[in-house]
């Protein structure tokens, strides 16, 4: 959620920024008349609280025709006292209500849609390989990608990873989980079903609602990233905020992929469930904007050591999620299709997520004020795909990155079954 004294101070601030995300500004209108009608309500409740109370006080001195009349204003009080009781406690829930509708407050992204992202840097040259096959190819020829008898026991856009296909992903998120203990963060293997809570929290039940899976039995979700699980994970807290709290979560994900039905089908770019490693951070707002740019140099370190070229985009604002107020992506460039795909993002939440979720840390002062919250992904399945298409070899082999073979048990090649 944004902050109210921002709504209150610069509405037109918050207004500018959801036209850049071509979302309703009318959104900012409803939330400073719930924020008012909220304020009025709870100060109605206040005045006629203490009224009841004082009177209750000079009931127990008087005596006489005085008493009776100040009992008969009490027992008036006591239902005017409800009343206002009442419709505070509903102006504070239709006051939530728009506040979770209205995203965070755009910083620094380019403006327009999905395809007016900015180009901040090209990394690796692109191999020239003729004729290129796709990753599902190249892992069938492998017996390391098996998606048949993944539809068979599943259903569509579900997979195994079989053979080096099982050790490609698990030393690819080893490697992540490494570099993110050297770099501080601290490794955690995190809960895929989580409470409504923790989902609206993050801000996944608003546009991405459709996305994601619920057991209904039971209210809880499944993530579609552990960002969710390690925003929650301090949530009614204050943190010893010092310097950033930095968590490295490796977990499955699941994602309906809802509303891209014959997009991408063919292999595992697109599928329901894959496995992830996600940075986390917590800290002060002031140190959020350094933090994100940490994250985005730890996600090129990542890509370096798998040895595939790489772009990265600073994503537009129409393009951004509810929560970002900035993100950028790093796509890697697959042969086969002649082109980047996106395999990380790393967006900073400022407070959003925090004050929806109540982390807190405590100030020079000691004042217990809101956390700024960033994630990046580190590692996923789908980087998969560009280390099988960019490492291919015309005799049908697949070259293994340095970095991974001792995940392989020293290979340096894969050679077809």
């Amino acid at each position: 959620m944004i902050d109210l004294r921002l709504l209150r101070d610069d509405p037109e601030l918050i207004r500018a920024s959801q036209r850049l995300r071509g979302e309703s500004p009318e959104l900012v209108d409803v939330l400073l008349r719930a924020d008012e009608e909220r304020r009025a309500a709870t100060q109605r409740f206040e005045t006629v609280r203490a009224e009841q109370k004082s009177i209750g006080k000079e009931v127990a001195r008087a005596s006489g025709d005085e008493r009776a009349a100040l009992l008969a204003r009490t027992k008036d009080l006591a239902g005017e006292v409800k009343a206002a009781e009442a419709a505070a406690s509903e102006a504070e829930q239709a006051l939530r209500r728009a506040h979770l509708a209205v995203s965070n407050v755009v910083e620094g992204a380019p403006p327009g849609g999905e395809d007016d992202f900015v180009v901040l840097r090209e990394v690796g040259d692109i191999p020239q390989i003729a004729e290129p096959r796709d990753h599902l190819e190249i892992g069938e020829a492998l017996r390391a990608i098996d998606t048949e008898r993944g539809a068979k026991v599943s259903g569509s856009r579900f997979y195994f990873l079989t053979g080096v296909g099982a050790l490609l992903q698990l030393g690819m998120l080893q490697l992540a989980i490494q570099q993110a203990v050297e770099h501080g963060f601290i490794p955690s293997i995190t809960p895929t079903l989580v409470r409504p809570e923790s989902m609206e929290g993050t801000g996944y039940l608003g546009a991405h609602a459709s996305e994601v899976y619920r057991l209904e039995a039971d209210d809880l979700y499944l993530v579609g990233t552990s960002e969710v699980a390690l925003a929650a994970y301090h949530s009614n807290e204050i943190l010893d905020l010092d310097g950033p709290r930095r968590y490295a979560g490796w977990s499955s994900c699941y994602r309906r992929e809802a509303g891209s039905h014959g997009k991408d089908v063919r292999g595992i770019l697109r599928v329901h469930q894959f496995d992830k490693v996600e940075m986390f951070s917590f800290c002060r707002p002031e140190d959020a904007a350094e933090e994100h740019q940490r994250l985005l140099a730890m996600e090129e370190e990542m890509l370096a050591k798998v040895e595939i070229p790489y772009r990265v985009i600073d994503v537009a604002a129409g393009d951004l999620g509810s929560s970002a107020v900035r993100k950028f992506d790093c796509e890697a460039w697959v042969p086969s299709q002649q082109r980047y795909r996106e395999v990380t993002s790393t967006s900073n939440t400022t407070t959003f997520q925090a004050r929806r979720l109540n982390v807190r840390y405590r100030d020079a002062n000691g004042k217990p004020q809101t956390a700024a919250t960033l994630n990046g992904t580190l590692a996923t399945t789908r980087w998969l795909i560009p280390i099988l298409e960019n490492h291919q070899q015309p005799d049908g082999s697949v070259r293994v990155p340095k970095a991974l073979q001792p995940f392989l048990g020293g290979r340096d090649v894969l050679e077809p079954a």
